[in-house]
């Protein structure tokens, strides 16, 4: 068939609940392989033919594969297998960190939940020890798929780098009944947009705790790995007002996907406008992506950051550097006209669908570095909306 054909017929069988004959197409044609005999299967996995539940789309932090065999490797996850859940590892089958691993000493990590028309969301807050009712920053955290926000503190230490900084760290948790594999659903277009879904609960949350705390309205943040990323880069587009700057680790440009087909696509090939339609200066973002990521393509970064320029003018400057025993990286500045640095992309060679430098505390990381966590606050830190209205 042709490719437009079999993504017709991936469509029909996402809409049949044939999720898995569908991802099954969707893959082969990816990898350029000619069908044999029937196109796909008429039956579905029985738990998913009733339709109970959108689709699973995980970018989904899997394992690095690094380019030293010193340290053992998850195995690579089959996109078949990241629908609902079926055939999950990493995260699932793995205690919960302990709190050494995820709060440092003297400092809190408060439970609290948040609901609107668009339903509920549980979450974490770290409220480090320096708090004492100053206005201070505040980051968001969107985990990966399959992770928990314990999980994701553990693996990235961002309380600790915050408890440094003194910042609120929040981490809200996606439901099960809102997708089984815990993925934030970046993909559907009913989650992308301002005043609906999902943006609408991860800003509700975000205000929340700007209403319950003293946070500085002008350094609020967010940021997410895989899926979370993605969900962060929807933030960013849809609420430019609230967050000063972004950070997308293995993730997509946001428009990237409407649908599983898409969705699919854009992970192995890259998807997503070239830049967003709203115009005006761009939100400050810092990428980072693994080149040897087999699950959601490197080309994701290089089209986030060309979606963040948009119609702007910049100069780059590129950086070329080795973690000690670890990853070499490529890292390009971008500045504008005025000689300020409104993004960055982090190209980690060798490196794969992790989070840079994480602690083994948590799931999905690679702690070859560079060290994505004190990066990522570091840029954060550097950017205000303030700022960014003098641009």
């Amino acid at each position: 068939m042709l490719n437009q054909d079999i993504i017709r017929e991936a469509t029909r069988l996402t809409r049949s609940g044939q999720l898995v004959e569908a991802t099954a197409l969707l893959q082969r044609m990816l990898r350029g392989e000619k069908e044999r005999g029937a196109t796909a299967p008429r039956t579905g996995h029985p738990a998913l033919a009733a339709g109970r539940e959108p689709p699973t789309i995980n970018a989904k932090a899997n394992a690095t594969e690094t380019r030293r065999p010193r340290r053992a490797a998850k195995p690579a996850v089959d996109l078949a297998n990241s629908i609902h859940g079926l055939g999950l590892r990493g995260s699932l089958g793995r205690p919960p960190p302990s709190m050494a691993d995820t709060v440092p000493d003297g400092a809190r990590f408060v439970e609290g939940v948040y609901a609107n028309a668009a339903g509920s969301r549980a979450y974490r807050l770290f409220i480090p020890s320096g708090y004492h009712g100053q206005a201070i920053p505040l980051v968001i955290m969107l985990h990966g798929c399959t992770q928990s926000p314990e999980d994701f503190a553990a693996g990235t230490r961002m309380n600790f780098i915050a408890e440094e900084q003194t910042c609120f760290v929040a981490y809200p948790a996606q439901q099960p009944e809102a997708n089984q594999a815990k993925c934030w659903n970046w993909f559907r277009p009913a989650d992308q947009q301002r005043g609906r879904g999902e943006p609408s609960l991860i800003a509700g949350i975000t205000r929340q705790i700007m209403r319950d705390h003293s946070v500085d309205p002008e350094r609020v943040y967010v940021a997410g790995l895989s899926a979370g990323a993605a969900a962060a880069a929807v933030m960013g587009s849809t609420y430019g007002d609230l967050y000063a700057a972004i950070g997308i680790h293995s993730g997509l440009a946001c428009g990237a996907a409407s649908d599983l087909p898409s969705a699919l696509m854009a992970m192995k090939q890259g998807g997503g406008p070239e830049a967003m339609p709203s115009g005006g200066p761009p939100v400050p973002t810092i990428v980072f992506h693994g080149d040897r990521d087999t699950t959601v393509h490197s080309k994701n970064g290089a089209r986030i950051v060309r979606q963040s320029i948009g119609r702007s003018r910049t100069k780059a400057k590129v950086h070329r550097g080795r973690v000690p025993g670890g990853h070499a990286y490529t890292r390009t500045v971008y500045t504008d006209a005025g000689g300020r640095g409104i993004l960055e992309h982090w190209e980690i060679h060798g490196a794969g669908h992790a989070w840079a430098g994480g602690s083994p505390a948590g799931s999905y990381t690679d702690p070859d570095g560079p060290d994505a966590t004190r990066e990522m606050l570091r840029f954060f830190l550097e950017h205000s909306l303030q700022r960014r209205r003098n641009y």
